[in-house]
């Protein structure tokens, strides 16, 4: 799955309004970003680098099996293989629209 495809799917979870009300960024490093803005209404997605109240960093393969529940956000965090920075409290929101 590319980053076209995958920002498609959040696009679809997202909807017009998740309920989040922050804006977020995940990260996969050289393989791009997605900008989830939560804050507007209705919500947008896209893959602006933008500034956000919390970024994910995370390889795209390891973004594409949480999205697919083959991998737990917690224990993804705890093994270094998801990084938060900013609030920790938007983080655990997430899991409604990618988990």
């Amino acid at each position: 799955m590319d980053l076209g495809e995958i920002t498609e799917k959040l696009r679809a979870r997202v909807g017009d309004n998740s309920g989040l009300d922050a804006t977020v960024k995940f990260d996969f490093g050289d393989d791009g970003l997605i900008f989830v803005d939560a804050a507007s209404d209705p919500n947008t997605v896209s893959n602006d680098d933008k500034e956000a109240d919390c970024t994910i960093r995370i390889s795209l393969a390891n973004f594409v099996k949480l999205m697919e529940g083959d991998m737990d956000p917690t224990t993804a965090f705890m093994m270094g293989r998801l990084k938060v920075e900013g609030s920790m409290g938007i983080a655990m929101k997430l899991s409604k629209i990618v988990g």
